[in-house]
């Protein structure tokens, strides 16, 4: 049989009849014959790939995006590639390579934390490939992006340590050029400053957002003279670090110090007493980042005007940051 007859065999094609469609359907099988879907793609000009770049994939809130990034991609037709930076540039820019050697049709990415310029993405707009930043973006970057309002929600996190009665708040950020890190930051200031409260820096601890820098950002606090009665961090890693270190002082959550995280990682519902957190939307923030990558390929990637689509964060109280006794934000 000729090739042509073969190809439309196997694909049922209609004008094949049944009896050659068994005779080569019958041979695939003993052949182990696997049907290339990339090859035949990119004969078509399209590979129906889409690729992924995380930080990591351990944590619920990367996990979380992922899924909600396949489940509106592969409705869409697409195939989903994920890519781990874990935090390193230099290893998000091998992720490019690879994304860009497969002939991806897009790329979504959530930038490393050493990452500090957007050079190794030049390539990918040269090549008009639709790109789109969710969660961690450069800041000051004019790019198409699904981010939370990460200034809303450490407001709202802030202000609820105030609403029980904490008025020595302190503050565990990560490096200040990442928007989420830099935006969460402001909401604390936001709070502390509409109820009358000075932004005092021995109370801000700047770090990686591990687990370890959270105990490292605890015994910093717990050696100053005048110890903080609250502690709002940026990462759930660091504030959950920061709890065991409290409890190895023989210190109590929320009664000798209120915590609140940011994320909503699994654990934060495990630990005793519960971590009070923000909600990302992390699934939701996943399918808004697809459709936005649909749209620019629709209507094409260079004529297509940056967007970024802010979603709303969602605090979530728990036992970590309820006290008996509260006291009205202000006084």
């Amino acid at each position: 049989m000729s090739v042509s007859t073969v190809s439309r065999a196997l694909s049922d094609h209609p004008a094949i009849s049944a009896a050659t469609k068994k005779k080569v359907g019958k041979l695939a099988e003993e052949l182990h014959y696997q049907p290339n879907h990339m090859a035949a793609g990119l004969r078509k000009g399209r590979s129906n790939l889409l690729g992924v770049i995380v930080p990591h994939i351990d944590g619920h809130f990367f996990t979380m995006v992922v899924k909600g990034i396949e489940t509106v991609a592969s409705k869409a037709g697409f195939n989903v590639m994920i890519c781990q930076s874990n935090e390193d540039v230099k290893h998000e820019q091998k992720n490019i390579e690879s994304l860009l050697s497969a002939q991806v049709e897009g790329i979504l990415v959530s930038l490393a934390r050493n990452t500090l310029d957007f050079k190794h993405f030049d390539k990918v707009r040269k090549q008009e490939i639709p790109l789109v930043f969710f969660d961690r973006v450069l800041d000051g970057l004019d790019v198409s992006a699904v981010v939370i309002d990460d200034r809303e929600g450490a407001y709202q996190s802030t202000r609820h340590l105030l609403a029980q009665g904490c008025r020595r708040i302190a503050h565990f950020g990560g490096p200040l050029h990442l928007n989420i890190y830099k935006n969460r930051r402001l909401g604390y200031v936001d709070a502390l400053l509409e109820a009358g409260l000075p932004v005092e820096e021995e109370l801000i601890f700047h770090c990686d957002m591990t687990q370890e820098d959270g105990v490292t950002g605890m015994q910093q606090m717990l050696r100053l003279k005048k110890r903080p009665d609250a502690i709002f961090s940026s990462s759930d890693f660091s504030i959950v670090g920061a709890m065991q270190e409290l409890k190895r002082h023989g210190l109590r959550a929320p009664q000798d110090m209120a915590l609140a995280g940011f994320s909503n990682e699994t654990f934060t519902s495990l630990t005793e007493p519960m971590l009070t957190s923000v909600d990302q939307r992390c699934e939701q923030m996943g399918q808004a980042a697809v459709r936005l990558f649909l749209e620019m390929r629709e209507e094409r990637s260079s004529l297509f005007s940056p967007r970024r689509i802010v979603l709303q964060p969602d605090l979530l109280i728990r036992g970590s940051s309820l006290r008996a006794v509260k006291e009205a934000v202000g006084k």
